[in-house]
């Protein structure tokens, strides 16, 4: 009887182990998350950025064009306002013109800080380098990767970056599928996805379609990656190194709003300006919600033109125009955009809740141009060639 029984166990065994084995290999792969040591390391030192001047002799024919164009252009065109000029790493203008406030009719300040809106995308791709300096992150790995429920797959951090993912829009999302009564952050809305009903656009490098969405997922996977928040990990290893002191992150309603921050208008009726209220989607980080400085943003440019806070070769990638899985080329790099006709002419424009924003590297002339207004101001294109043409042709140096 005990020999029966010792028979029946063996069978038993036997069977569960089969069944187990059969459960394994018809149950459905998932992706496997990639274990990865958080990243503790970060920037400790502080990075020497020189701002320096260009005597007032030199420039002084044209700081005058240049505050005749801002004097005419907030006139005519209700433009308010900064403006800096950079040649050869020295600054040769830099003033603002405009108010802060319309009904205190306060002035703006040279500490007055925008909101970047898609210029802020150059911040989350340089995260992105740091990392993958760092050993912690390779161009090649997939989403999936880190998020292993994320629903769009095979979309590589490469496709994120020069807008080659196929990835539906967020702002559908959070508008149509996020119930609460408030806006989701990064981390809500990665877990919503999954549920979505929106569909990809394509299949990951087969076209170049800009996605605010790709640099949303970027921001967070920097997150999930370094153990740390979005915000801090810029701060402690972008901002504060290179003393971008009026430099930050700021999530609606997630964060305190700062001195000297501004808000966005718009003109009504032609002559009103009124404020722009905030939205569903005004908590999400990684493709906008940078605020900054004209002079702040002088750093930045300065640091990563001499390699000061990236490796030649990760700036170069930034700088080179991305491609499609059939070797077309796209007028994208990795967080700038690259001009057409001329790849040595590196930009990016951002345009959210009344900031209109612009950053323009002419490389060839080791020229910088950086506008940031707050009244929904729509030439800047015009702007930027018009300040250029007035610096070619009144600057000797």
């Amino acid at each position: 009887m005990k020999e029966y029984g010792t028979k029946i166990s063996i069978l038993l065994g036997l069977i569960l182990s089969i069944s187990f084995f059969a459960y394994g290999i018809y149950e459905p792969k998932k992706d496997k998350e990639v274990p990865r040591k958080l990243v503790v390391e970060k920037v400790e030192k502080k990075i020497a950025v020189p701002v320096s001047y260009y005597p007032k002799e030199i420039t002084e024919k044209v700081n005058h064009k240049l505050d005749s164009l801002l004097k005419r252009i907030n006139k005519r065109h209700d433009f308010h306002g900064s403006v800096l000029v950079a040649k050869n790493k020295k600054i040769v203008y830099k003033n603002q013109v405009g108010y802060t406030d319309f009904r205190k009719k306060n002035p703006l300040k040279e500490e007055s800080v925008f909101q970047l809106a898609s210029v802020s995308k150059q911040f989350t791709a340089a995260a992105i380098m740091l990392l993958k300096e760092r050993g912690k992150i390779q161009l090649a790995d997939t989403v999936n990767t880190f998020f292993p429920s994320f629903p769009y797959k095979n979309i590589t951090i490469q496709n994120l970056l020069n807008h080659t993912s196929g990835l539906p829009k967020y702002f559908w999302v959070a508008e149509h599928e996020w119930k609460e009564n408030r806006p989701p952050t990064n981390t809500e809305l990665m877990q919503l996805l999954p549920t979505s009903k929106a569909q990809r656009f394509f299949k990951p490098g087969r076209n170049f379609d800009y996605s605010n969405t790709g640099y949303f997922v970027l921001a967070s996977i920097i997150e999930k990656v370094s153990g740390v928040p979005f915000n801090e990990f810029l701060k402690e290893n972008i901002f504060d190194p290179l003393e971008m002191k009026n430099t930050y992150v700021y999530s609606y309603q997630n964060d305190t709003v700062r001195e000297n921050q501004l808000i966005g208008y718009r003109l009504y009726r032609g002559w009103r300006h009124l404020k722009i209220g905030n939205t569903i989607n005004d908590a999400i980080v990684g493709d906008k919600n940078v605020y900054s400085t004209p002079e702040d943003l002088f750093k930045w440019t300065y640091a990563l033109n001499t390699n000061q806070l990236l490796s030649k070769e990760s700036l170069e990638l930034m700088y080179t125009k991305g491609e499609t899985i059939y070797g077309k080329k796209i007028p994208y790099g990795f967080g700038f955009r690259l001009d057409r006709n001329n790849d040595k002419n590196i930009y990016h424009y951002g345009k959210w809740n009344g900031f209109s924003t612009a950053l323009t590297n002419y490389l060839e002339d080791d020229l910088v141009v950086i506008v940031l207004e707050h009244t929904s101001y729509n030439s800047l294109k015009y702007l930027n060639r018009k300040i250029k043409e007035i610096v070619s042709k009144n600057l000797e140096v």
